[in-house]
């Protein structure tokens, strides 16, 4: 194990019945850090925590915290606190009881308690809402009812399962920074559930993208964001306009054939190994710039220009977001004025924003979950694992 490593999971498999969902999974998380399991429903991401919980027995593996191997031992014996998703507080019990329950199985005298609890609830903005019934609050006040609940044993682990899913937009914008900083403040190690990319983004140290059970690409936010190592992780994190484009691989650089809708261009190969043929191409709607198909041909030679036409255009806030056949396929783009329907433009993608990947096989594609397709130009969803 690493000098650095808190919580170990090594070698997991783990099921329900006759299900495999995980697959002998490894992960190493440090001491205070705050890792995101990001992935899609029935990728194994819950699973995994529920097993690092004591909630779920692997059928081979182990999990260890600080060098000590707790796979076997009870949930309540690992130092570890799991915040669920629908928060399971008790409706007949105050903010002050519900904080103070997991203390009260401890068989702490009640002055230490009630000033655990008192120190709990300033911390997290519950002060004077410790007589209130859980039906008497919000669900912002709820979920940080059921925080302090966790902080209030003192885990040495603290476990998050999806709490701010219940929420609506404008309050989880918020509790999502609060829950971050306070993890900061206390020093923590978490592990947080959430198909929310955003989310994830927002809070984690590292995401660790998952599909099928495995882990797909794990890294900072920025990694995972900037340099996605399959398609798969590609589109998760946002790049789901695809094309396929013809090239050849040398010298270091990768130079895409010119074709009915795109010039040629000489790109780097972004990190990844490629091999020449056809590519699978990924961007985001962000990322191209759209001008008017009549504009000077100014375009760097390490940008990909493709030619499209305009079919529909909408504003869902701050950009003009434009839907645009090129040949048969069908790609998104932003841009800061409207563009008219039937209109031909040119898309430009900076290399650096561009992801290519070497065409996967049939096997590969109907793996994959909610990709785009880019010869019909439709998304493709597949069964849940």
């Amino acid at each position: 194990m690493d000098s650095g490593t808190f919580l170990r999971v090594a070698g997991l498999s783990a099921g329900y019945g006759a299900t495999r969902v995980l697959e002998r999974l490894d992960l190493d998380i440090r001491k205070g850090e705050f890792v995101a399991l990001l992935g899609s429903s029935g990728c194994g991401k819950t699973t995994l925590l529920r097993a690092i919980a004591g909630f779920v027995q692997p059928s081979a593996g182990t999990i260890e915290v600080a060098g000590h191997d707790v796979t076997r031992q009870p949930p309540d014996r690992r130092g570890m606190a799991l915040v669920f998703q629908s928060y399971a507080l008790w409706p007949h019990m105050t903010v002050a009881q519900n904080i103070g329950y997991g203390l009260k199985l401890k068989g702490l005298p009640r002055a230490t308690i009630a000033q655990r609890v008192g120190e709990l609830e300033e911390l997290l903005g519950l002060a004077g809402l410790g007589s209130r019934k859980p039906a008497a609050l919000s669900g912002g006040q709820r979920q940080r009812v059921a925080l302090g609940r966790a902080l209030a044993i003192d885990p040495q682990i603290l476990l998050l399962d999806e709490p701010l899913s219940n929420l609506d937009a404008r309050i989880r914008l918020k509790v999502r920074h609060d829950i971050s900083a306070l993890q900061k403040r206390l020093g923590i190690t978490a592990v947080h559930v959430t198909h929310d990319r955003e989310e994830a983004m927002v809070m984690a140290d590292r995401i660790v993208i998952m599909d099928a059970g495995r882990i797909a690409q794990q890294g900072t936010p920025e990694e995972v964001y900037n340099s996605p190592a399959s398609p798969f992780v590609a589109a998760f994190m946002g790049a789901e306009n695809v094309l396929e484009l013809s090239g050849n691989v040398s010298a270091g650089a990768v130079a895409i054939e010119a074709g009915a809708n795109n010039r040629r261009a000489v790109l780097p190969p972004g990190g990844r190994t490629l091999a020449s043929g056809i590519f699978e191409a990924r961007f985001r709607a962000e990322a191209a710039e759209l001008v008017a198909g009549d504009a000077p041909a100014d375009a760097p030679s390490d940008a990909l220009e493709l030619w499209g036409v305009i079919e529909a255009a909408s504003y869902p806030g701050g950009i003009w977001r434009h839907s645009i056949r090129i040949g048969e396929a069908q790609i998104l783009v932003d841009a800061h004025r409207p563009f008219e329907h039937g209109a031909a433009v040119r898309i430009r993608i900076p290399a650096e924003k561009l992801f290519l990947f070497n065409t996967r096989s049939a096997s590969e594609r109907s793996h994959a979950h909610s990709l785009h397709d880019g010869r019909e130009g439709r998304v493709l969803e597949a069964s849940e694992t």
